[in-house]
């Protein structure tokens, strides 16, 4: 399937991995747009039209997230055929596209019959028997965990508020997994869904038939206090689908305001503006941002340098193969100062219609403006969907360079991210990719007036690391200097309620769905340290970030879960870092393990309290697998201290995305270091610019150390009190304390959620 390749090669940096990639033109036929020069309306407005109209060119039968669609297809089927194993056929599919729709009703009726007519049709008992379990498992959860929502809503293990008040679903579901189970005994999905139903009837583990009990899906882990879901409290809870997070300051208050997407083209975009008061305000309307459908994953960037955040939308994953509707569109949506916002993709040059969810901003060519890589989804050999690259014009347009500077990519891109592995100056690229590769480019630099990149990745030791894979980020987890990468398994040919049954069983331990962490060996090689960090679970992560929730100065990191499959749900994880020698799993304690589809992930402190909440984007990709979005308040774990840092580029982009930090200072009589490179995290989700570092017991800091990522400008801060925010502004000598406003967030009833002892 792949053409022949030397990854180890310096001098040949065009990555054609696809036979037949070198036909360029049939590609193109992707990129072409209609004629804007001559448009007499606004481009704005321009981009509302082509997304209507690809909305539309999309919602087809033929699409299998376009549920509505499909049931009148099958519908018609039923009504035409004669056939009775195509009359049965067609049943099943019927019902299951109700499921998807969101009828769970009329899904479990259908279904119903469809036992019914199976009569004694083993295979096709069975099947009906699988489905059956989980329409009534999912409209148990309608009943109880989406309408009515609440904070202990589908958080595993199911507890309080999570148990369910509405039974039949659940109990159903119990009675129909059980007729399965005897049926066909060694089915793990069944048995990981049974398990889970008892859960939420309250009768886990004790009415579990012993034959089938998982045990210890309630074991309490690494012991951290517990974050509480606020979402709904603070009416900044939206029933999406699969969707991004940003969570960054987009009006220059001092406030971390909230945007939402979700992935259909039906979806608008949500914007929550922090008041600093406790409260949150809906302005998507007013910011414009409701007439913004659709995106898979969201960003922020500063891409005119103005100092106000713009929103990169990205458009299409999942759906490039088998027809076109995976040719959509990204969105460029300019910050107007004025709490509005303007779809600038046109005149910026970045209209293209490639499917993808995954990109990373940074300075590339260290000339202080912000440029683009975008990992496109090449999911077969016949149509290829490159990679595009646009390095900033300085005027407010991009030009892709991909192709004149040898960086023809074609993967399944999943996941990109950007940061200086080596330490020379330039912002390398790393992509995870579910075609199975990992591809390390290492930037060496301007050559001639363009960037040149050395496909580092066989001397790096990722050419021997083939496994499809979804999330990634740089990050330096054990504080050594050295940027470090984390990547997530994504190898799976079952359900993932499969994979988690196996694990709880013990029955193995493959790789499959887990978190994988590469250590910088500081010579330009990596080694996989998952298994001696602890992180061998099962995730599948999707959605994903880290941060530092106890403020100890190592990283931590919170995967969100699933894949579009309802029998795939598995709850979110939260792993804490222990003095970069391991990883906890604290998923249980922490409460924040939602079964439900997890996506964009944003961890920052959105209570200016001192610690970092957890933003989450959750749904599913069918119109009735939405779910209502997560906002985990961090209730404080510690007495730790801490020191924020708003950076402001002159001569480097103002974003200041790129610039390294070092923070020096004595925890109990010794000396530690912290080091962080400033960016929003990880590939899918968003964290603010805002550097929040965790200091320990540190009452003092000894030595702050900013380096800035194009001019070589370093500032050093000594004697620097904690718990405080501090502005720094390139090449202006001191700084500025920022006044942050700590909020009280109140639940609806006007209780505080419980806090750890005070600062």
């Amino acid at each position: 399937m792949f053409s022949a390749f030397d990854p180890g090669s310096s001098k040949k940096t065009t990555f054609l991995w696809f036979i037949g990639v070198f036909i360029i033109g049939a590609t193109l036929s992707c990129n072409q747009v209609p004629d804007i020069k001559n448009a007499q309306v606004d481009n704005h407005q321009k981009m509302l039209g082509i997304l209507a109209g690809v909305r539309d060119k999309i919602n087809t039968n033929e699409n299998q997230y376009a549920a509505e669609e499909k049931l009148k297809y099958y519908k018609a089927l039923l009504e035409s055929t004669t056939d009775p194993s195509e009359h049965l056929t067609y049943l099943v599919r019927y019902g299951i596209t109700f499921l998807q729709y969101g009828d769970e009703a009329s899904a479990v009726n259908i279904l119903e019959k469809v036992l019914e007519i199976a009569g004694s049709d083993k295979e096709g008992r069975k099947k009906a028997l699988y489905w059956l379990g989980t329409a009534y498992l999912r409209l148990g959860e309608r009943e109880n965990c989406v309408i009515g929502h609440n904070e202990g809503a589908c958080i595993m293990p199911l507890q309080g508020k999570g148990i369910h008040q509405i039974k039949r679903g659940s109990q159903k579901a119990v009675e129909t997994f059980e007729s399965l189970l005897k049926e066909d005994p060694n089915n793990l999905d069944a048995q990981w869904l049974l398990n889970i139903a008892y859960m939420t009837l309250g009768e886990y583990p004790q009415r579990v038939p012993k034959q089938w009990l998982i045990p210890d899906l309630d074991a309490p882990g690494y012991p951290v206090q517990p974050f509480t879901d606020m979402a709904t409290d603070l009416k900044i809870m939206v029933n999406n689908r699969a969707g991004g997070s940003i969570v960054e300051d987009f009006d220059n208050d001092g406030y971390l305001d909230i945007v939402t997407s979700a992935w259909d083209l039906s979806d608008p975009m949500h914007y929550f503006k922090n008041n600093g008061d406790g409260t949150f305000s809906d302005l998507s309307e007013k910011t414009g941002l409701n007439a913004i459908t659709g995106g898979l994953n969201i960003q922020q960037t500063d891409y005119n340098n103005d100092g106000f955040m713009d929103i990169w939308v990205l458009r299409g994953a999942w759906q490039g193969q088998g027809g076109p509707f995976g040719d959509q569109p990204n969105s460029l949506l300019r910050n107007n100062g004025n709490g509005t916002f303007t779809d600038v993709t046109i005149e910026a040059g970045l209209l293209s219609f490639l499917p993808t969810q995954t990109s990373t901003w940074n300075d590339f060519n260290n000339d202080g403006w912000l440029d683009l890589f975008i990992g496109n989804e090449t999911q077969d050999s016949k149509t290829i969907h490159l990679c595009e690259f646009y390095i900033n014009n300085k005027d407010g347009t991009f030009k892709n360079v991909a192709t004149e500077w040898g960086l023809e990519i074609g993967v399944f891109a999943k996941g990109v991210t950007s940061g200086d592995y080596d330490n020379n100056g330039w912002p390398d690229l790393f992509i995870s990719a579910m075609s199975g590769h990992k591809l390390l480019l290492r930037n060496l630099g301007l050559v001639n007036g363009k960037l040149a990149f050395e496909n580092a990745t066989e001397k790096a030791g990722f050419a021997k690391e083939q496994y499809r894979s979804f999330p990634t980020w740089f990050f330096d987890y054990n504080n050594d200097g050295w940027l470090d990468i984390f990547v997530c398994n994504y190898d799976f040919t079952k359900d993932l309620s499969f994979y988690a049954a196996k694990e709880a069983l013990k029955v193995s331990n493959d790789m499959e769905g887990k978190p994988i962490i590469y250590r910088n060996n500081r010579d330009g090689t990596f080694s996989n340290v998952t298994t001696s960090m602890g992180i061998n679970k099962v995730a599948f992560s999707m959605g994903s970030n880290f941060g530092d929730f106890n403020n100890d100065g190592w990283l931590d990191f919170y995967l969100a879960t699933g894949n579009p499959a309802y029998q795939s749900l598995l709850p979110n994880k939260l792993f804490i870092n222990l003095e970069g020698k391991k990883f906890a799993d604290a998923t249980t304690a922490s409460r924040t393990g939602n079964l439900q589809k997890g996506h964009g992930v944003s961890i920052a402190d959105i209570d200016n309290d001192g610690d970092q909440d957890i933003h989450v984007e959750m749904g599913g990709a069918y119109r009735g697998d939405g779910y209502p979005s997560a906002f985990y308040l961090n209730p404080g774990q510690n007495t730790n201290n801490w020191i924020y840092l708003k950076l402001e580029g002159t001569k480097s982009n103002r974003a200041a995305i790129g610039a390294k930090i070092m923070v020096k200072f004595h925890e109990n009589g010794k000396e530690r270091i912290v080091y962080r490179e400033l960016n929003s995290g990880g590939s899918f989700g968003s964290s603010p610019f805002r550097r929040e570092i965790g200091i320990g017991q540190a009452t003092k800091i000894d030595e702050i150390v900013i380096a800035f990522p194009a001019s070589g400008i370093t500032h050093t801060l000594k004697n620097v009190e904690p718990n405080q925010c501090l502005k720094i502004k390139e090449g202006q000598e001191g700084f500025e304390v920022v006044e942050m406003g700590k909020i009280t967030f109140r639940k609806a009833d006007g209780s505080i959620p419980m806090c750890a002892p005070v600062k």
